[in-house]
């Protein structure tokens, strides 16, 4: 087993400590009574490596991010199935594939799901943060789009009505996780 690989399952684990460490106190305590120090401490790390992971508390609220990453990783690995250029239709396939396959990752624990929903809305710079996170995640759509072949124009409407079918479906179901990733499907599905 080489050092690199040993290396980089310690530090998984470090950092998977900080996030179920801040969760459990975010539960426990709410989220403006936990202090990064709190965090660490459960966490049994120092503020050090805390910080070598996450900016702030609020970062790790949304420790997921890394899915969609993991998910536009996975997407630009798969073989093109045609040419997108200047067809939104084409676009909106590799989109829907990406935010469907996002969503079923972020809703596989629906109880972990509707704590995070819950805790990012009752905290309003935590909806300010998501709302920042999610225009992030609409620019690494773009981009795959075009790193796909997609034109300018038809990678940013695609990409923005992805994140649009993510809120409809969200609509669709009242926000149930369980029905979450079939409503966004159907949200896709009425726009062919």
């Amino acid at each position: 087993m080489d050092q690199g690989s040993l290396r980089e399952r310690k530090q998984q684990r470090s950092r998977e400590a900080i996030v179920e460490a801040a969760h459990a106190l975010f539960e426990e305590r709410g989220f403006d009574k936990v202090t990064v120090a709190d965090i660490a401490e459960r966490a049994q790390v120092g503020r050090a490596t805390f910080f070598r992971y996450f900016g702030d508390k609020q970062e790790v609220v949304f420790a997921d991010g890394g899915d969609l990453e993991a998910v536009l990783a996975e997407a630009a690995e798969l073989p093109a199935e045609g040419p997108i250029g200047e067809s939104l239709s084409a676009a909106l396939a590799v989109a829907r594939r990406i935010v469907v396959s996002y969503v079923r990752r972020i809703t596989a624990d629906p109880a972990a799901y509707t704590r995070h929903e819950r805790l990012v809305a009752s905290h309003p710079e935590l909806l300010a943060r998501g709302l920042t996170k999610q225009r992030r995640y609409v620019e690494l759509l773009r981009d795959l789009l075009a790193g796909q072949g997609a034109g300018g124009e038809i990678a940013a409407i695609a990409a923005e009505i992805g994140l649009a079918a993510y809120y409809a479906g969200r609509e669709l179901v009242d926000d149930d996780p369980v029905r979450l990733p079939a409503a966004v499907e159907s949200v896709f599905d009425r726009l062919s």
